[in-house]
């Protein structure tokens, strides 16, 4: 590195000097020729010194780019499923003839209900219009299983005897089908 320093200092010297000592004996040079002159120089001198730096980064050795394999993402779930919560019932369930009738009393839960709200509009009308005529069911006629109806078919059930039958579904659509055919 010295050598090169050296070799370039002595030759931007030489730059200098010959700049100078032109200027010097010509006096009649104007001072547009003088600035030019101090330009030219001073151009030649930062020439050489970038020469000189790239150069030296050239020659310098350049650090190898290292690549490291990133870690692959691990994916784990957020949460484990947890198994149900089984409850069981304190009370065990009163039955009665084609329901099971639990804390809330309602009839739509009851086999009987299910079953009535499989036939169409209209068939269950016709059960409630059937019920009815018979002197079992005092409520409107509107094809919808409420408490009234789920009293009438148990009673017209009890009296034909098949009280039994509003146990399950087949007995169940026996009662319906002989209110309705």
């Amino acid at each position: 590195m010295l050598p090169h320093f050296k070799s370039t200092a002595i030759a931007g010297l030489a730059a200098l000097s010959l700049a100078l000592g032109a200027a010097a004996p010509a006096q009649a040079l104007g001072k547009n020729e003088r600035n030019f002159i101090k330009g030219a120089a001073a151009a030649a001198i930062i020439a050489i010194i970038l020469n000189d730096a790239n150069n030296r980064a050239v020659a310098a050795p350049q650090p190898e780019p290292r690549y490291e394999p990133r870690p692959e993402p691990r994916y784990e779930p957020r949460y484990e499923p947890r198994p149900e919560p089984r409850y069981e019932s304190r009370h065990e369930p009163r039955r009665e003839p084609g329901r099971v009738v639990g804390s809330s009393g309602s009839v739509n839960g009851t086999v009987a209900a299910q079953t009535f709200n499989t036939y169409s509009h209209a068939q269950r009308r016709s059960i409630q219009t059937r019920l009815r005529s018979f002197g079992y069911y005092t409520g409107g006629i509107d094809g919808a299983f409420g408490p009234g109806t789920y009293r009438a078919v148990v009673a017209y059930a009890r009296d034909s005897g098949g009280a039994r039958q509003l146990e399950n579904r087949a007995g169940a659509y026996g009662v319906y089908d002989g209110l309705i055919y």
